[in-house]
């Protein structure tokens, strides 16, 4: 019995571990950052060299998100675990409109929702992916100076990745014009 339970086991092992690693547990495909984040740098090179930008100067961070400093604050640099205060819009590469905290931006660019509260938006900065905002801002916002005005053009592997969103397709860059208020 223990040789015939043993030989299973074995056999089993040796299914499991020859299954393609690409999948997860959940029977998809697991989402290759790599690939994707060498493909939305080349779409952030492209967009780069015809977007119109008045900046102070541009950051291009090692994990492929740009930040472009269009007026510089004064104040100090958040970190992870602070909580940020800032207007924004978000915007595809096409310039499409998808979300914003100003009221007459999302009226202009017919998001308007009617029981939204339009006001600062307030996030936590947080490390890696725990459930607070898309891992891009912070990478954007702690390379920031409080009381800046910029852009912050995030990989979909530091945004919502391949999952779409309302009016966010799968694998998007997404672009915030942002003006950072301040911090705690």
């Amino acid at each position: 019995m223990i040789r015939y339970a043993s030989g299973i086991f074995l056999i089993l092992a040796i299914l499991f571990s020859s299954c393609e690693s690409n999948f997860n547990l959940g029977g998809g495909p697991v989402y290759d950052n790599a690939a994707n984040l060498a493909i939305d740098s080349a779409k952030i090179a492209e967009y780069l060299k015809t977007a119109d930008y008045d900046s102070l100067y541009r950051i291009h961070d090692s994990r492929g998100v740009v930040v472009i400093i269009q007026e510089e604050g004064t104040g100090s640099r958040p970190s992870s675990g602070n909580t940020v205060h800032a207007n924004y819009t978000g915007m595809l590469l096409d310039g499409t409109v998808f979300d914003t905290n100003l009221e007459a931006v999302a009226k202009e660019h017919d998001i308007f929702v009617e029981d939204r509260d339009y006001r600062i938006s307030s996030f936590p900065l947080l490390a890696g992916n725990q459930g607070g905002p898309i891992p891009g801002f912070t990478i954007g916002f702690t390379r920031m100076r409080s009381g800046s005005k910029g852009v912050i053009i995030i990989p979909s592997p530091y945004g919502y990745q391949d999952q779409e969103m309302d009016r966010i397709p799968a694998n998007s860059v997404l672009v915030f014009e942002v003006d950072f208020l301040g911090f705690d």
